[in-house]
Parts: structure tokens; C-alpha cells; sequence
């Protein structure tokens, strides 16, 4: 699928990685927090923020393909945390403001987050509903011409220093399928809450470095005309921006895998007992041989879902698969690799043991393994009647 172009992307990708972002990752690590601001200001101002966002509000305007381009490339920043916060920025809480947006709203939302001149997040979780989004709680009631939105959510990505949020509210009572919209909302002014917003910061296993919080409403009020599209219609908008989050989280696991994969390689090749490095017994070059076929397989079908999805076909059932074997592999060969490092696999300060934290989550959010079996379970027509 990868053409020159796409190649010649990845490379100035990494290029920014290791000049400015993988120096600092320990540090930030530590702080449990980095400065996203200024890290997304420099991959805004190369246009890495917009790539397949339109030219009109400052994208490049590149088809689907050169986005999972960018998603494989942006997998090779050595802390998963900041490497999911950009992609929230991407991939997760923007493709449905791309595409369904107003010209106003693109313009007051988008244009700033391509440009890196705004952080957001997503406000779908609640603590009573994660993967079943149908069950949100949070409300935006009509008040002239405002909303006024009660509720809170949580694992908020980017929430302690997000300008706004994609919010997903009940709109009205009735279908929980079909009373739900996407509100852009705006978070800080200056660099404060606003009024009624509060947080709770929330510590985490892995992905230390990217910021999660619960984010509280009391009558917020934000303006009808930041709704997203029509009314009503934000959880068939979120859906479709979930395969998207979902083939995005899977297509960076690939290189983070494959990264894991080559400094187990390393650390067994300079690692010696009784008398011979590591990586000599056939038991473990023959298990990097096999974990690394099960990467580029899994590779493959990312691709696979990413030429449908450009062809503007239903990638739904390719992006659950590719999304639960991204999950699967993230346990079995972080796992498996930590066990070849001894000792030092059990230490925090290695780059197995950091995967080995940051990567348990994809199998946990934007829809739990058991979510993605059930959605492919029902495209094979094999549901029992009362789950369809």
C-alpha cells in the first residue's frame, strides 16, 4: 500500500520524533504529563496534525492511506502515552467534526487543531458506560439558543490541558440511538475552566505521560450551533469515528510491537547464559521469528481495512478484527519478550516493561475485546437473536 510518498512522510515523522519528542519522553514520563501544547504546535506547524484533513482549514488534504501512514510512524515514539494523545488529536475526536462539521465550526474547532494551536479530547466514557456508549448519561437540554449540559465522563485523554472537547450528550429523551449529538465544547478560556467544568486527575498503569482525568458539567453552557451535524445523530457520528480511533489504535501497535521485537533481539544477542548470548538458543529466535509473522499479518489486514475505508466502504468489521489482534498481540508478545530480559524485564526502566504497561490498554479502550468479538460476530450473522 506504502508508496514513496507515503514513506518520504514516515521519515519526517520520525525525524520530529527523535528530535523532539524522544528525548524528552523519560522526563515526561516522571511528570506523568507533557506539554502538549508545544509538542502538537511542532507536529501542527509540519502539517502532520491534518493529513487527511481538508486544505481548506489547514490539512493536507491526503487520502485515508497516508493517515495510517502517519499512524505507523507516530507508534515509533518510545512512550505510548504521547503517541495516543496525538492520535486523539487525529484520529479520535476530530474526523467527525472533518466531516460533518459546519464551515463555522471547522473553522473555530478544526483550523486551531490542525494547526496545533488547540488540544482536544473526546467525551464519550462514562463511569457507567465505556464500551456501551448507548448508555451515556450526560445531558444537553435546549435553552434558547444554548445547551446546557449536566454529567460528567471519564478516562478523559488530553482533558488536563485539552481548549475543547467532542462531546457526546443526550439531545432529547427516547431511542438512546437516536438522541444523541456531538457538541464541540469549549473547556478553557485563556487557559482556565470554564465556568461548571471541573476535573479529577486519574493515575493510570501505563501510558504515564499522557494526561487522564473525570470531567465533571455542572449547567454548562455552550452555544446550539457548536452541535455537530444534525441532532441526534452523534452516535451513528461516533460509531464511524470509532472505526476510525480503532484502526489508528491497531496500525501504531505495529510498529510499537515490531520496536519491542528488535531491542528483545538486541538485549538477548549481548545477554549471556552459561557460556552463550540468549538470542543463540533456538527457543528464542525461533518465538521472534513467530511473533514477528503474527505483526506483519496483523499489518496486512490494517491495510486491508484502510483501502475499504478509502473507498468509502464499511472497514467496521476489518477494524474490530484488526483492533482485537492488536490487543491479542500486545499481551502475548510484550509478554513473551519481558520474559527474555530476566531481571531486568521486572524493572520500570526498560523500553519492554514500558510496552508491556502502555499496551495492555488497546484490548480495554474504544470498545473492550469482548465489544469488537460481538461486532464481528454480528457482520458473520451469528449472533443469538436477543444480543443482535
Amino acid at each position: 500500500m506504502l508508496t514513496h510518498e507515503h514513506i518520504a512522510l514516515q521519515d519526517s515523522v520520525r525525524q520530529l520524533i527523535e528530535k523532539e519528542i524522544d528525548p524528552f519522553v523519560n522526563e515526561w514520563e516522571a511528570a506523568e504529563i507533557f506539554p502538549a501544547h508545544q509538542v502538537f504546535k511542532k507536529l501542527g506547524s509540519a502539517g502532520f496534525l491534518g493529513v487527511n484533513k481538508p486544505v481548506e482549514f489547514g490539512g493536507m488534504g491526503l487520502d485515508y492511506t497516508y493517515e495510517i501512514a502517519f499512524c505507523e510512524a507516530i507508534g515509533a515514539v518510545s512512550a505510548g502515552g504521547v503517541g495516543m494523545a496525538i492520535a486523539v488529536q487525529t484520529d479520535m475526536a476530530t474526523p467527525a467534526l472533518a466531516r460533518f462539521g459546519s464551515d463555522e465550526l471547522r473553522e473555530l474547532f478544526l483550523k486551531p487543531s490542525i494547526a496545533g494551536d488547540y488540544v482536544v479530547c473526546l467525551g464519550v466514557s462514562e463511569a457507567g458506560a465505556g464500551s456501551d456508549v448507548a448508555s451515556v448519561k450526560t445531558t444537553a437540554r435546549k435553552d434558547g439558543d444554548d445547551y446546557i449540559i449536566n454529567g460528567a465522563k471519564m478516562w478523559i485523554t488530553n482533558a488536563l490541558q485539552a481548549d475543547w472537547m467532542c462531546l457526546l450528550a443526550n439531545t432529547s429523551d427516547g431511542d438512546p440511538h437516536r438522541n444523541k449529538s456531538l457538541i464541540c465544547l469549549p473547556l478553557r478560556e485563556n487557559g482556565k475552566l470554564l465556568p461548571g467544568i471541573t476535573m479529577q486527575k486519574i493515575k493510570k498503569v501505563g501510558m504515564w505521560s499522557s494526561d487522564t482525568a473525570q470531567v465533571f458539567f455542572d449547567n454548562v453552557r455552550v452555544p446550539q450551533r457548536y452541535r455537530i451535524g444534525e441532532e441526534g445523530m452523534g452516535f451513528t457520528y461516533q460509531m464511524r469515528q470509532f472505526q476510525e480511533e480503532r484502526l489508528s489504535g491497531a496500525t501504531r501497535r505495529v510498529t510499537a510491537l515490531l520496536n519491542v521485537i528488535n531491542d528483545t533481539i538486541d538485549y538477548t544477542r549481548e545477554r549471556k547464559a552459561f557460556g552463550k548470548p540468549i538470542l543463540d538458543n533456538q527457543v528464542v529466535h525461533f518465538r521472534m521469528a513467530e511473533l514477528k509473522t503474527e505483526v506483519e499479518l496483523l499489518r496486512s489486514l490494517i491495510y486491508r481495512a484502510a483501502q475499504v475505508h478509502m473507498n468509502n466502504g464499511d472497514m467496521t468489521e476489518l477494524a474490530s478484527m484488526a483492533k482485537l489482534k492488536a490487543g491479542r498481540l500486545c499481551r502475548e508478545v510484550t509478554d513473551s519478550c519481558l520474559q527474555y530480559w530476566g531481571g531486568m524485564g521486572f524493572t520500570w526502566e526498560n523500553p519492554v516493561s514500558r510496552a508491556w504497561r502502555d499496551l495492555r490498554l488497546i484490548s480495554i479502550g474504544g470498545g473492550a475485546d469482548e465489544v469488537m468479538l460481538t461486532i464481528i460476530c454480528k457482520h458473520m450473522g451469528i449472533l443469538p437473536k436477543k444480543t443482535a
